[in-house]
């Protein structure tokens, strides 16, 4: 089982992405937040579930879908999995990795 990391990119895409819905459904925003967790957490077991976005040095970075959102990660060597950041599908992803 793969250890998850999440980057403090990731967790304050999270935070912008609740507060925004939450701003007019608190209830939504945290299920949208909680769904988005619990998808990330089936990396754990299937850490290839995602499609792969491109190749590094370090290792796989993959997208995984929820709902809207990707959530973007990068599988490590040594059984890590960080995750880099959680992206609604109508934002240009090239402006985040270039």
């Amino acid at each position: 089982m793969a250890e998850l990391k999440w980057t403090a990119e990731a967790e304050q895409w999270m935070k912008d992405i609740h507060d925004y819905i939450a701003r007019e459904n608190p209830i939504a925003a945290q299920k949208v937040i909680e769904g988005i967790y619990d998808k990330a957490q089936l990396l754990r077991d299937f850490p290839e579930l995602g499609q792969t976005y491109r190749s590094e040095p370090e290792g796989d970075i993959r997208i995984v879908l929820y709902g809207h959102y990707r959530i973007a990660y990068l599988i490590k060597t040594e059984g890590i999995i960080d995750i880099l950041g959680v992206f609604h599908g109508a934002l240009d992803i090239e402006r985040y990795f270039p």
